[in-house]
């Protein structure tokens, strides 16, 4: 048993009795107690899963783009930006991600504002393994849907490349956050306030024409690669959109 004991936070273990869940899912474990994060860290991952573990918001924020994300386990008593605040803000960026609240906040009023600020799944310290993971084999069946028939572009967010048909090309960290944040989104576009989020950059200094000249050294980048149909749609009045299927590694 791991516990928190100034706030009674315990996640109760029972690896064996834990099935493997499939499909599996790139999970970031968001949660400021090291040795609760680690411990699930480690289970999740024994699951067969791609899990990162991280403190804060701001830890967050620097993985964002940077590696895979499916799937949040997020605890709500944050140091700085809080739980919930980070739910409103992730779900803007990316409406499909899945989120999975685990928190000591037991009230019905605070349940709500859990659900309402973008949760999923709200679970309660103390929390089983075995609910946890009951819980991330739902949102599996949701999020992993089937691969598209043809991939035309491969981007390894751990190398910072993509892959095409003709060539594999180096990008920029921006290169692959805007590619990612695309992929992901519903119906693969974004507003350009969005992008400029996904960037964590600050509108005043990082404008839409900035965000522009970052888009065209993108699209000038998978050309490179081989893709020689338009890739990146500009929607007027609105953002962009990904018009080709993308893996990401």
């Amino acid at each position: 048993m791991t516990e928190r004991r100034g706030e009674r936070e315990t996640l109760r273990l029972d690896a064996a009795s834990v099935p493997c869940i499939t499909p599996r899912l790139n999970i970031i474990v968001v949660e400021d107690h090291d040795a609760l994060r680690e411990v699930t860290v480690d289970v999740l991952r024994s699951q067969g899963h791609h899990v990162t573990g991280v403190d804060s918001a701001e830890a967050l924020n620097e993985q964002w783009g940077v590696i895979p994300m499916d799937l949040l386990v997020l605890d709500l008593n944050l140091p700085g930006e809080d739980g919930i605040s980070i739910a409103r803000r992730i779900r803007k960026v990316q409406p499909d991600i899945g989120i999975i609240m685990v928190t000591a906040r037991t009230h019905i009023s605070e349940k709500i504002a859990g659900y309402e600020g973008g949760a999923d799944v709200y679970l309660t310290k103390p929390t089983s393994l075995n609910e946890l993971n009951a819980a991330i084999a739902a949102m599996a069946r949701r999020l992993k849907k089937s691969p598209p028939a043809e991939i035309s572009l491969r981007l390894d967010l751990h190398r910072l490349t993509v892959t095409g048909p003709h060539a594999t090309v180096t990008i920029s960290k921006t290169d692959a956050t805007l590619l990612a944040s695309l992929c992901r989104a519903s119906g693969q576009r974004l507003e350009s306030w969005q992008l400029i989020e996904v960037l964590n950059k600050n509108v005043e200094q990082y404008n839409k024409s900035s965000l522009e000249v970052s888009i065209v050294r993108l699209r000038k980048k998978l050309l490179a690669a081989g893709i020689d149909t338009p890739a990146i749609k500009s929607i007027r009045d609105y953002g962009y959109q990904l018009c080709l299927a993308i893996e990401i590694l």
